[in-house]
């Protein structure tokens, strides 16, 4: 497959407008923010734990990115009055909406505790028909350290950074859209609240895969950064000679795949074209891996 920088025409063509110019110099500045949003997540993704039926890939705990509540939702729960569960990095807060997406609750997180919210949840769930002493914030997996999990409070008093957080997740979601709309055999737009990346799958041919998506930062790097990786996984040895554009570079240590960090964007104006020409590039490696494999 040739390997062609997208053009600018062709980046127009498939742009939403919905890109949010990002701060590079501010991607390694979101750590705090990001671990304290990530156990808010939790919060909607208990609704699917606690009251959907389970499926063998998890889908019941993953979440969407709802753009007009810049937010991330659970699937609907089917009560009296069906509702979702979300949270909201901007504006740090839980929200509980209709199963159209219509505001009903809002409990702003910032000096309260994962207690007092998951007594506001079930309070406000009562409401609408569901069990609440059925929700619960028990999950079959771990997710990072952070002081609000043995009882501190949330603290939202960086306000900029919660701001920055959302501009990641929403850029993600429309980007991902986009190439979800024009790819086939291309799974929906997630987030899994276990690494609370967002992301979609890709199927390349039979039994192999491709994943595209935005990790807001984990082990590998402290920083939001775009990522396409593989399954079957390629020798670490076989894409160091697979070109990238848009200043990706290709990761091989404990997993193989090809990575943007968010430290390494350019100027407001050229950044989604640099992310979709990462993407476009990356995309090509890939599927040619995959087709060798």
């Amino acid at each position: 497959m040739e390997l062609v920088p997208q053009t600018a025409a062709d980046s127009h063509r498939f742009s939403s407008r919905a890109w949010q110019p990002v701060r590079p110099e501010d991607a390694t500045k979101l750590s705090d923010c990001r671990l304290q949003f990530h156990y808010a997540a939790q919060f909607a993704a208990a609704a699917g734990i606690s009251f959907l039926e389970h499926r063998s890939d998890d889908g019941h705990t993953s979440l969407e990115w709802v753009p007009a509540l810049s937010g991330l939702f659970s699937r609907p729960i089917p009560t009296g009055k069906p509702f979702r569960i979300g949270a909201r990095p901007s504006k740090f807060a839980l929200l509980i909406v209709s199963e159209d997406n219509k505001p009903i609750a809002e409990y702003k997180l910032h000096g309260h505790t994962i207690t007092d919210a998951t007594d506001w949840v079930r309070s406000q769930i009562k409401l609408l028909g569901a069990d609440p002493m059925h929700y619960s914030l028990r999950r079959p997996y771990d997710i990072p350290p952070h002081e609000v999990a043995i009882g501190e409070s949330f603290d939202a008093s960086t306000p900029s950074h919660f701001e920055e957080l959302s501009k990641w997740f929403s850029n993600a979601a429309a980007l991902l859209g986009s190439i979800v709309r024009r790819t086939r055999r291309a799974s929906g737009v997630r987030c899994w609240p276990h690494h609370l990346d967002i992301g979609t799958l890709i199927s390349v041919d039979a039994d192999r895969t491709m994943g595209i998506g935005m990790e807001p930062g984990d082990d590998y790097y402290d920083e939001p950064y775009f990522y396409l990786n593989m399954d079957p996984q390629p020798a670490a040895e076989r894409v160091q000679s697979r070109p990238l554009w848009g200043e990706g570079r290709w990761h091989t240590n404990e997993w193989v795949g090809a990575v943007l960090p968010g430290s390494r964007l350019g100027p407001a104006s050229a950044q989604e074209r640099q992310v979709r020409e990462f993407i476009d590039s990356a995309a090509a490696a890939c599927r040619a891996l995959l087709m060798q494999s």
